[in-house]
């Protein structure tokens, strides 16, 4: 690895973190395209916002219910093997979502299903990616790590929905289907070809009550303060701010009247947001000052959100969701980062299924209250008043932030005297 580039991109220097990137982004830049096409595809088989909700409500809602679980086996079961395992049924999900579009037989209830099916698998595959991050990088570079990680995943937001607009355009959403199920085999690849040594955490015992140990999970959550207010932000976030994506076709064809092409500039142009957003935090070395940044990154979403509302202009709300996807990102990969830096690793899978749990659990609700406030009032309204409640629980965490300080600090340092004790033979 050259020195010239060593704060951006050194975790690249590990190699198993390089096949895991690279075959990510490939299988990413799919998943991005599947997103956007089988959001125009419920549109155009329903026109319904409520409907767009149902279907992010059954992609999501698995995630919520069955996270914990998942965190569980991310903890005992050797990680590089569970994630082949998901992404192969992934893949199978979306070639069979592919024929069943690809040969005109689609309905609105296959993508539900289908879409619930995916979450099922994400419930396990999400928390387990958290998780397998620091079996891949040194503890000193989990902190850029995770940073390339979104920054992987919004580049593929970039490049997934502008595609996507042109093939839905031109052939139809089936292709894209086609093409996310061919992009998984990128990853199953990388995966494939690591080394690592069998993540599972030998303190774990196999004995002791998944039910007990799911609570340990949840015990550790509620005892730490910083934890607790991190995820209780990105609770509010997740439920009130995220789901104005769930409404995108509806501003792209009635608001907006751009059609498929503007639906993936308008994604496209939050994806180039967050990956700015992402490569900044990839540039910091250290995890002070993250809570500001927490707070700033909440707060801003939700002004840009209000002001999407209420564009009428394609160039003003691409331009708008640059700054939601900066502010966005700043606030999920940084509350990632402090709470990996500050969670043990023996709990790191359950304590990162909560956070999936959280940030994924608390969409899909969004997503159908979204739906049905915007059936009522308006997308425009809708995305607003989730706006502004971004701003008002950014503004309690800022007031609650100096408290929190000594508690992260003593978590931090704790963390770090784990990773420098010797390992057990």
């Amino acid at each position: 690895m050259s020195m010239d580039a060593p704060a951006l991109l050194r975790s690249l220097r590990h190699r198993n973190y390089r096949l895991f990137f690279t075959g990510q982004l490939i299988s990413l830049i799919g998943t991005w395209m599947d997103t956007v096409a089988e959001a125009w595809l419920v549109y155009r088989l329903s026109h319904s916002p409520l409907l767009l909700g149902v279907a992010a409500f059954a992609s999501q809602i698995p995630v919520f219910l069955l996270a914990p679980i998942g965190g569980l086996i991310a903890d005992r079961y050797d990680r590089r093997k569970i994630l082949i395992w998901t992404q192969a049924l992934s893949m199978v999900q979306a070639m069979a979502l592919a024929i069943l579009t690809l040969t005109h037989v689609v309905t609105i209830w296959h993508v539900i299903l289908l879409a619930a099916g995916l979450g099922i698998v994400n419930a396990i595959d999400m928390p387990t990616r958290q998780a397998f991050v620091v079996d891949m990088v040194s503890r000193e570079d989990l902190m850029n790590a995770i940073a390339l990680n979104s920054s992987m995943f919004n580049g593929a937001r970039v490049i997934g929905p502008a595609v996507a607009g042109l093939v839905v355009a031109a052939i139809g959403e089936g292709w894209c289907f086609f093409a996310n199920s061919v992009s998984y085999l990128a990853v199953i690849a990388g995966l494939w070809m690591m080394t690592t040594a069998r993540s599972v955490n030998p303190s774990s015992p196999q004995v002791a009550s998944v039910w007990s140990q799911i609570k340990e999970g949840f015990g550790f959550v509620m005892h730490e303060k910083p934890v607790r207010a991190l995820l209780s932000l990105l609770a509010v976030v997740s439920l009130f701010g995220m789901s104005y994506s769930v409404l995108m076709p509806v501003f792209a064809d009635q608001i907006l009247h751009a059609g498929p092409r503007g639906l993936g500039l308008l994604m496209g142009s939050a994806g180039i947001g967050a990956l700015c957003g992402a490569i900044s935090l990839a540039l910091k070395r250290e995890v002070k000052g993250l809570g500001r940044w927490i707070m700033l990154g909440a707060s801003g979403f939700g002004v840009a959100l209000i002001v999407f509302g209420q564009s009428r202009m394609t160039w003003l709300s691409c331009l708008v969701l640059l700054g939601a996807g900066y502010a966005m990102m700043v606030q999920m990969s940084s509350s990632n980062t402090l709470i990996q830096s500050m969670v043990p690793n023996r709990l790191r899978g359950r304590v990162m299924a909560l956070y999936t749990a959280t940030f994924m659990g608390m969409a899909p609700v969004g997503a159908l209250v979204s739906g049905t406030l915007a059936q009522h009032i308006g997308a425009p309204y809708t995305v607003a008043i989730g706006g502004g409640a971004c701003i008002v629980a950014g503004a309690l965490f800022g007031m609650v932030l100096p408290s929190l300080r000594p508690h992260a600090r003593r978590l931090i340092v704790a963390q770090q005297a784990e990773a420098a004790a010797p390992t057990q033979p």
